[in-house]
């Protein structure tokens, strides 16, 4: 079980940067490691790919410093114990709707007397039957990273009450499903999505834990810092792509090269449900 770069950093009241990385190719797990990024953001809740590429895709971040924080989906406990196992250094839970809903995290997520995580040691996480398990069981409860997600009014009205679980270290606000379910799709700026955050920041603060969000920008960044942010993802593999795509037709357009750009017409079809 190795020590968590995220919540040593949290322990310390600093700020961590998170990215996300969609693509399953380990060269990129092992590279963004390698250059000391905080922690990589795995994404099993929207992403196919399965607990078996994940663990290959842990293998091969461990040869950097990076953190590996996995999101199964709602309700997979028994994914999100096989995702620990594999070597992930903490969990980021969807769509958590209540307290009882983030004591069943911990639950999963903790070995006794924390929670009720079932033991077996021959995984990355133990190390390979190497590790004593009674001080392997205090480390791994004492390092493993719960991060719960904020993404629904109806969390927000039970925010204090899942703040105040034991065992939670982070509340993340999600504001996208947020949005959307509020009826405000994607209005980052709207100011219902504004209060809410003003929500999840006091409730953190209240019950003494951290609280973080998606950030599309350093400026962005600053401003969810003032109000106490300590956890901020920011970025991902597939969009640092697509707007360097992007770039390079931009560039050689003016020299007469055409491109048929089917992500282009796709969206242009979808303006007219706007």
């Amino acid at each position: 079980m190795r020590n968590s770069r995220v919540k040593a950093k949290l322990r310390r009241n600093e700020p961590a940067l998170i990215t996300t990385l969609h693509y399953i190719d380990p060269t990129l797990y092992e590279m963004t490691s390698l250059m000391g990024f905080d922690a990589i953001w795995m994404d099993l809740e929207h992403h196919h790919y399965s607990v078996e590429t994940a663990a290959n895709l842990m293998r091969a971040a461990r040869v950097g410093t990076s953190d590996i924080v996995a999101r199964p989906a709602k309700g997979e406990f028994m994914r999100m114990c096989r995702l620990l196992e594999a070597g992930a250094q903490g969990i980021m839970y969807p769509r958590c709707e209540s307290a009882a809903e983030a004591a069943e995290v911990v639950r999963w997520a903790k070995f006794a007397p924390l929670g009720e995580r079932g033991v077996d040691s021959a995984n990355a996480d133990a190390p390979y039957c190497s590790a004593p398990i009674k001080p392997y069981l205090q480390k791994a409860n004492e390092e493993t990273l719960v991060i719960v997600q904020i993404e629904s009014p109806k969390a927000l009205e039970e925010l204090d009450a899942i703040a105040k679980v034991p065992g939670v270290d982070v509340l993340m606000f999600g504001p996208g499903d947020f949005s959307v379910l509020a009826g405000v799709p994607y209005q980052f700026d709207h100011a219902i999505l504004v209060e809410a955050i003003k929500r999840v920041a006091a409730a953190a603060k209240k019950a003494g834990i951290h609280w973080g969000t998606v950030s599309p920008t350093p400026e962005h960044t600053h401003k969810l810092m003032d109000l106490g942010a300590r956890f901020i993802c920011h970025n991902a593999d597939i969009v640092i792509v697509k707007r360097g795509l992007e770039q390079i037709q931009s560039q050689f357009a003016p020299l007469g090269f055409t491109f048929e750009n089917q992500l282009a017409t796709m969206s242009a079809e979808l303006e007219r449900y706007k």
